[in-house]
């Protein structure tokens, strides 16, 4: 299977899409990940939760002016409409991504 895109990836229609974007040597993007693994489980079908290692992909996080990690970022329909830097606290991360995942 051809690996696709990170335009073809955050372009999933109907659904949309939160790009974690991280490094393996990062404390908190460490926090994240359980969190995030648990978040994707919850809203399964209804969005996707894909993670970008920034070290091995730079042009994709410079294209998105990451400049400290973790930063997430909710894309919908191939354009971001939520972005966090930083670790998020489940409780925060469900109250601002929920609403673009109910719509």
């Amino acid at each position: 299977m051809p690996r696709k895109s990170f335009a073809e990836l955050i372009d999933s229609p109907g659904m949309p899409v939160l790009v974690d974007f991280f490094a393996d040597w990062c404390g908190p993007c460490k926090t994240m990940a359980p969190i995030l693994q648990q978040f994707a489980a919850q809203h399964q079908g209804k969005l996707r939760v894909i993670k970008i290692d920034v070290d091995k992909n730079p042009a994709v996080a410079q294209q998105y002016r990451v400049q400290s990690i973790p930063t997430l970022i909710l894309f919908r329909q191939g354009q971001p409409v939520w972005r966090q830097a930083g670790a998020v606290p489940a409780t925060e991360l469900a109250r601002a991504v929920g609403p673009f995942v109910a719509q």
